[in-house]
């Protein structure tokens, strides 16, 4: 009954990424409000965008799962946080940016790179130590900062320097506050299930899910890298679309000619 609850769960959290996934935009809502507000319309943003980002969430879940002291917890999130403040401040103030679809894939890889690692993929499946864990979430960090940056350099962010760091510097620390509370509930449930026996027991099958959300996610922004590069490969041809309608229509004409005849 267990591992048919866990299976259940797992089945619903994956249905759930692309209705995540849309949330994880910038809407057109979100970019007249920039341009009606001031720099705390940026911080919510920032915040709500982080709360939004399953694909950071879910990198974060995996960094902070097996960590049991605030020492641990505070040195890798500080790693994390510096690594994707850094590109998320100099990528946007510079305009350096790419297609946020492939940053966003590649992220997901730094999901399931999480959940192999927790599950002891290198030492199993490879024979080698695990990548120094600090030098790794600081460089997945500077990924995510880089995802987070495309995202943000969709919004009019002004041509005054200083005010556009403003603007920068607020979103920042936005994601920092939407962080810091998705971390709180994280670390909260963790820290209940972890003294339950059935933390050992179903610990590996988390970390599996783990992974086979980070392969869903990154086949669903791959997808997406290939509607936005060529979207018409995804759509039938002007003449073919009025072939297929015709032939319907006659189709359906002899139909009701033979039920005519009966």
């Amino acid at each position: 009954m267990k591992r048919i609850f866990w299976g259940r769960l797992m089945a619903l959290v994956l249905c759930a990424l692309p209705a995540l996934a849309v949330a994880h935009g910038i809407s057109d809502e979100d970019r007249q409000r920039m341009l009606d507000g001031g720099y705390l319309q940026y911080v919510g943003l920032g915040a709500s965008h982080m709360l939004t980002g399953y694909d950071h969430l879910l990198f974060l879940f995996g960094v902070v799962f097996f960590l049991t002291t605030f020492k641990d917890v505070a040195k890798l999130v500080t790693v994390f946080t510096v690594g994707h403040c850094l590109t998320l401040v100099f990528a946007t103030y510079y305009q350096i940016t790419w297609n946020f679809y492939l940053v966003d894939a590649i992220i997901a890889i730094s999901v399931i790179y999480k959940g192999f690692d927790n599950n002891g993929g290198f030492q199993k499946h490879l024979g080698m130590k695990s990548p120094n864990v600090l030098m790794a979430v600081f460089a997945f960090g500077l990924l995510h900062g880089f995802g987070l940056s495309t995202r943000l350099q969709q919004l009019p962010l002004g041509d005054d320097p200083v005010a556009m760091l403003w603007r920068i510097l607020s979103f920042n620390v936005g994601v920092e506050v939407g962080q810091i509370a998705a971390l709180t509930v994280m670390l909260g449930l963790l820290a209940l299930w972890r003294h339950r026996p059935s933390f050992q027991r179903f610990s590996q099958l988390a970390n599996l899910s783990l992974m086979y959300a980070g392969i869903y996610l990154l086949f669903t922004q791959l997808h997406g890298y290939q509607h936005d590069s060529a979207p018409d490969s995804f759509r039938f041809p002007e003449q073919e679309h009025r072939h297929v309608h015709e032939d319907m229509r006659i189709e359906n004409t002899l139909d009701d000619s033979r039920n005519t005849l009966k």
